[in-house]
């Protein structure tokens, strides 16, 4: 079985109007909300063998704090430029040339396309994504390059407001 946690990243800055969206840093509930919602990813024992992000700072901030929390080597997120506001179609090719030897892998990038995408998986209505929210959708495979849409089940969905 693999299991793929995708995250939108946490809530990002908007307070330099002139910055590049690309380079659009965390805000305070962000860097508040990554790291706690790690703490739920190791709670539900939902650790990764692979962590794979946007490389908007936005991404890579959440991603960094993140593994932080579910002790996974920030410095081996594995940085791919297609999740940076991606098509599902560019998601889909990523996800099935995955190694088959990671069994639960995180994908942290952005909306709309991480939206359609757990959609398109688990055959779902989630609605929208939240900032820092995660979509967990297990496939009875054994190989991510079997991983197509409708294949998936939705196992769970979270986001920080939930614990409030």
């Amino acid at each position: 079985m693999k299991h793929l946690i995708v995250i939108r990243h946490a809530k990002s800055s908007w307070d330099h109007p002139g910055l590049a969206d690309f380079n659009r840093p965390l805000n305070q509930r962000g860097l508040r909300d990554a790291p706690f919602m790690g703490g739920v990813l190791k709670f539900r024992d939902a650790l990764p063998d692979r962590i794979v992000s946007s490389p908007a700072v936005r991404a890579t901030e959440t991603a960094r704090l993140i593994a932080a929390q579910v002790g996974y080597d920030p410095g081996a997120i594995d940085f791919r430029p297609s999740l940076y506001l991606p098509e599902p179609a560019m998601v889909m090719e990523l996800i099935r040339g995955l190694d088959d030897a990671w069994e639960c892998v995180y994908l942290i990038g952005h909306n709309p396309g991480f939206t359609r995408l757990v959609d398109k998986l688990a055959q779902s209505d989630i609605g929208e994504l939240p900032t820092c929210g995660m979509a967990a959708v297990e496939f009875g495979v054994e190989s991510w390059a079997h991983v197509m849409a409708g294949a998936g089940r939705l196992a769970w969905l979270d986001y920080p407001k939930r614990h409030v």
